[in-house]
C-alpha cells in the first residue's frame, strides 16, 4: 500500500487550498476516484491538485464544489491559485513552468534568444532587463531567480529527456560581454557533456521557413496529451490539440533534420565559447 504523503499546508496558497481539498474530499467519504468521476479529469490529476502542484482548473473547481457541496468555495478560490503558482513569471507561461516540471520529454526550439532552461544568470539578466524596462531591482532579481530556479529540472539525472535546436545566430552574436557568453555557451555544453540535454546548431544556410521565426516548446508525458507553447515578446499560447502538436512537431522534426549533429554542435558550442574566452570573436 502506498505511503500517505501528508500535506504542508502553510507552505503556500496552492497548497493550503489543496489540503482543504483533502478535507472536504475525506469529510464526504469520497475516494479520488469518486471526486473526478463525471469530470474530464483523472485521478492523478486530483491528486496532484491536494498537494499544490498543479492548478484547479474552473470547470473542474465547479464540479467538485457541486460533488461537494461547498457553496462555490473552491471556484472562487481558483483566481488566489492561480496568481500564487504564477509568481514571478508572465502569467501566460505560468501553467507551462508547471507542466514542465511533469514532462516526460521536453523538445525545443529558438532562433532568437537562449532559452530559460539553459540561461545563466548573466544572459537571464540581460534578456529580462531588456524585455522589462521599468522593472524595479527587485523585480527584476525575482524574475532571474525564478527562470533559473526551472533549470533544476536538469538536478534529476533521468527525467525529462531534453533535445534542443538552436539557431547559429544565437552563439555567434552574444547579446552580453564576450566572458560572460563564454561562460553562457560552457553552460550548454556542461549540460551537452553531464547527458542532461541533447543540442544541435541550426546552421545559417539551414530552413529559413515561418517556422523558424517561432520558438517552440514541445511536451511530452506519461499520462496526458501532448502540449505545445509558442510565444510572441509579450504574449505566449499553449495549446493541446493532438492534432495541431502534430504539426507542429512534424516541422520541429524538419528542423532536426537540417540541423548540425549532436556531436558535431557541441564542437561548435565549444569552440565559439573558447573564441570568446580568448578574446577571438568577431560576430
Amino acid at each position: 500500500m502506498a505511503t500517505r504523503k501528508e500535506i504542508d499546508g502553510s507552505a503556500g496558497v496552492p497548497q493550503f487550498y489543496g489540503k482543504e481539498l483533502r478535507f472536504k474530499r475525506e469529510e464526504a467519504g469520497l475516494t479520488l476516484e469518486k471526486l473526478v468521476d463525471s469530470s474530464f479529469y483523472g485521478i492523478t490529476y486530483l491528486s496532484e491538485i491536494e498537494h499544490g502542484h498543479r492548478r484547479m482548473p474552473e470547470d473542474l473547481a465547479q464540479h467538485v464544489d457541486r460533488v461537494l457541496g461547498t457553496d462555490g468555495f473552491f471556484g472562487r478560490r481558483c483566481g488566489d491559485v492561480r496568481k500564487a503558482k504564477q509568481g514571478a513569471h508572465s502569467s501566460y507561461f505560468a501553467a507551462v513552468v508547471e507542466a514542465e516540471t511533469r514532462a516526460r520529454a521536453i523538445a525545443e526550439w529558438s532562433g532568437t534568444l537562449i532559452p530559460g532552461l539553459l540561461q545563466t544568470r548573466s544572459y537571464a539578466d540581460a534578456v529580462i532587463r531588456s524585455a522589462h524596462t521599468l522593472d524595479t531591482p527587485e523585480e527584476v532579481e525575482a524574475k532571474i531567480d525564478a527562470r533559473l530556479h526551472r533549470a533544476r529540472l536538469f538536478d534529476n539525472p533521468k527525467k525529462p529527456e531534453y533535445w534542443v535546436i538552436l539557431h547559429e545566430a544565437l552563439i555567434r552574436h552574444s547579446i552580453i560581454p564576450p566572458v560572460e557568453m563564454a561562460e553562457q555557451l560552457e553552460h550548454i555544453a556542461a549540460l551537452v557533456r553531464r547527458r542532461r540535454v541533447v543540442a544541435q546548431i541550426l546552421p545559417w544556410n539551414g530552413p529559413t521557413r515561418a517556422l523558424t521565426e517561432l520558438p517552440l516548446f514541445l511536451m511530452d508525458f506519461e499520462n496526458e496529451p501532448p502540449l505545445l507553447y509558442t510565444e510572441g515578446s509579450y504574449h505566449g499560447q499553449t495549446i493541446d490539440d493532438p492534432s495541431i502538436v502534430m504539426r507542429y512537431r512534424k516541422a520541429y522534426d524538419r528542423l532536426r533534420a537540417a540541423a548540425l549533429p549532436p556531436e558535431v554542435s557541441l564542437e561548435l558550442i565549444e569552440k565559439v565559447a573558447e573564441e570568446y574566452r580568448n578574446g577571438q570573436h568577431r560576430s
